[in-house]
């Protein structure tokens, strides 16, 4: 299934996409595509429907991230040894975590907003985890029973705040619109291996970033498994796995965004998104 959110931002109602390519409401169905509503069990339920019964969703709506007010948006850090190395840095011996702020959360194709001050913001085209059922101290044999489904995110970075000063991941990564999440969130059954998606990101039509989740240093079930040893993963938790080569800071000189800058990416069967970058509407010209 490819579940989504629709709607004005902050009034969002929850959908699905029908195999005639139509989007059916669910709010009569769920309220909305929280943590509680994507256990295995109510998966299942809207799995049963009949969609050629729910109400067709007129037009062509904004979408919202796919998943709502995630308790923790998880993100993992060098997880592809070929970005490591654009980036001037070593390939980790264990993942690299960070967070990123909810507020950060943003839908697939809003405006991304330059924060006050950035001269170097750049993008990262991540393939999401979302969380299904509780997950503490579990194995990598039994990490994926845990995942509701997958889904698209940029992983939106200020590399200034986030390298140079203090160098605190969190403030560089944590900026509003420096989230984009979904279009959809695809449940497993159509994911077979999370670790062979292609993956892709341009910017005003140049391919930037061409890769592949199989390049991952730590792949989907370890980095569950592993996270899973130091917090319980919930329902509607987040994570964020690591972006291939191709990013602004690697290039040689490096290249960041601008306002008017267009970003396309997409994960191969988890969609696209499209954004427009923007000065924030306080800066100075």
């Amino acid at each position: 299934m490819k579940l989504l959110r629709y709607g004005p931002a902050g009034q969002e109602k929850p959908g699905i996409l029908a195999p005639d390519g139509t989007i059916r409401d669910l709010s009569k169905v769920v309220p909305d595509l929280s943590g509680k509503f994507l256990s295995p069990d109510s998966l299942k339920a809207i799995a049963q429907l009949d969609l050629n019964g729910l109400p067709v969703v007129e037009g062509n709506p904004r979408f919202g991230s796919c998943v709502v007010q995630p308790g923790k948006f998880l993100c993992i850090g060098l997880n592809y040894s070929d970005h490591a190395a654009e980036s001037g840095m070593a390939v980790p011996a264990e993942p690299v975590l960070f967070m990123k702020a909810g507020s950060s959360i943003s839908g697939p194709d809003d405006n991304i907003v330059i924060p006050r001050g950035s001269l170097k913001t750049d993008w990262e085209v991540e393939l999401g985890v979302v969380i299904g059922t509780t997950a503490k101290y579990v194995s990598e044999e039994d990490a994926l029973s845990h995942v509701a489904g997958y889904c698209l995110i940029n992983d939106v970075s200020e590399r200034a705040f986030q390298l140079e000063g203090t160098g605190q991941w969190v403030k560089g990564k944590s900026a509003d619109t420096f989230g984009p999440t979904g279009p959809w969130l695809v449940t497993t059954d159509e994911v077979p291996d999370p670790q062979a998606l292609d993956m892709w990101l341009e910017v005003d039509g140049h391919r930037y970033q061409d890769g592949n989740t199989r390049t991952m240093v730590f792949g989907v079930k370890f980095l569950i498994s592993y996270l899973s040893r130091f917090m319980s993963l919930q329902p509607g938790d987040i994570i964020s796995t690591g972006t291939p080569p191709g990013v602004g800071l690697g290039q040689k000189p490096p290249v960041y965004l601008r306002a008017g800058n267009k970003i396309r990416l997409g994960i191969g069967g988890l969609g696209e998104q499209n954004q427009l970058v923007v000065a924030d509407p306080g800066e100075k010209s």
